[in-house]
């Protein structure tokens, strides 16, 4: 189960960042690239922030707002990078909770580079769908110079001006896959196209994929000419090519559907990618794990068990080990009044814990509980 850090070997040589609130980057790193492997150092990792928490904490009420303020407020480079530096500031970071700003307009920002209009809300943003009739779709070209590309562009270029010894800077969601093409169309209709028009989907899915490697090569080249590492909103850097592959529109649709629609995608999407984490929103989308799990170059899962009656952590035991007897490791989102029975009843091998918590002392405490759990 322990793991010789002198035998983990990444394919280039990189230099760790330095970050001041973060001494222990690098052991923290070490980590990660062990819990791919399903090995421990010294203790499984963890991040002492839940899934999304990054949304609220870099954000401010502009509910009052015009759909036109909203959106200056959102392309606004100083204000997103100032909220994000506010976040963080005072805070030490534990374990691995690495201090990431990802360049974000919402994650159909990809949709938004072939022509759709995004409509911003206080912490997401939401496609207007507009491939009402499929002659549309002659139109869904790849535009680098467009306003959603280019501020993300301006946004990542901003935060990298000022990030150094304070936070990484990373890469926004990319949703190539059928996720894309439900943005372009709507997810209800795109569901009554798998049906009626299946030649025409295939068509979009297509196109959504297309593009995808230019897409992530440019930004991945903008952070790296700079010592960046790639990292995207999940928080969990690669001193090589990370990536979050997902597909949440799967949870509306049958296995065989997304076999036939999905699971292409997610093969070409994966492909020239050294890390790759899928995002598992839930039960709807864990009913693909067998195909997801298919592909060799899925590497790792993020399980999203959603709220209410999904909570607590302990009713999904039984789906968290068998991932992990498919030798697949898995992040985990639980509260921390969960963490103990939960410590009881698992093996730690293969697990990346993600708990809420702000409390400095609390956090040290967890973490020397961890190397007791191994």
């Amino acid at each position: 189960m322990y793991m010789n850090m002198e035998s983990q070997k990444t394919k280039q040589e990189f230099t760790a960042p330095e970050i001041d609130a973060m001494p222990q980057f690098e052991m923290a790193l070490k980590r990660v690239y062990a819990w791919f492997d399903s090995q421990i150092i010294d203790r499984p990792p963890i991040r002492f922030m839940a899934h999304n928490a990054f949304l609220d904490a870099a954000t401010e009420d502009v509910a009052h707002l015009s759909k036109e303020q909203k959106k200056s407020w959102w392309f606004d480079c100083e204000l997103q990078v100032d909220l994000f530096l506010k976040s963080i500031d005072g805070r030490r970071f534990h374990g691995e909770t690495f201090p990431v700003y990802f360049p974000n307009l919402g994650p159909d920002v990809y949709a938004a580079f072939y022509g759709a209009e995004l409509e911003f809300g206080q912490v997401t943003s939401y496609s207007i769908p507009f491939v009402h009739q499929w002659d549309d779709a002659d139109h869904l070209i790849l535009d680098m110079d467009n306003e959603y590309f280019k501020k993300i562009e301006d946004l990542t270029m901003h935060a990298l001006d000022r990030c150094a010894g304070k936070f990484l800077v990373g890469y926004t969601d990319l949703h190539p896959g059928l996720d894309c093409v439900a943005a372009w169309r709507d997810p209800l209709q795109l569901c009554y196209d798998l049906y009626d028009y299946p030649d025409q989907v295939q068509r979009l899915a297509d196109l959504a994929i297309a593009d995808f490697e230019l897409i992530y090569n440019h930004f991945d080249t903008l952070l790296k000419e700079k010592g960046q590492l790639s990292v995207s909103w999940m928080g969990i850097p690669s001193y090589e090519r990370m990536h979050i592959p997902s597909c949440d529109f799967s949870a509306l649709i049958s296995e065989r559907f997304f076999k036939e629609f999905g699971l292409p995608i997610l093969q070409r999407e994966v492909k020239s990618m050294s890390h790759n984490i899928f995002h598992v929103d839930g039960t709807g989308v864990a009913k693909h794990l067998d195909a997801i799990l298919s592909v060799p170059d899925v590497h790792a899962l993020q399980w999203v068990q959603g709220v209410g009656g999904n909570y607590p952590i302990l009713q999904w035991v039984p789906l968290i080990k068998d991932m992990q007897a498919r030798g697949m490791p898995v992040i985990v989102d639980l509260g921390i009044d969960d963490l103990e029975d939960f410590i009881t009843v698992m093996d730690p091998a293969g697990l990346f814990l993600w708990v809420a918590i702000e409390d400095e002392q609390e956090e040290i405490e967890i973490l020397n509980r961890l190397k007791k759990w191994v």
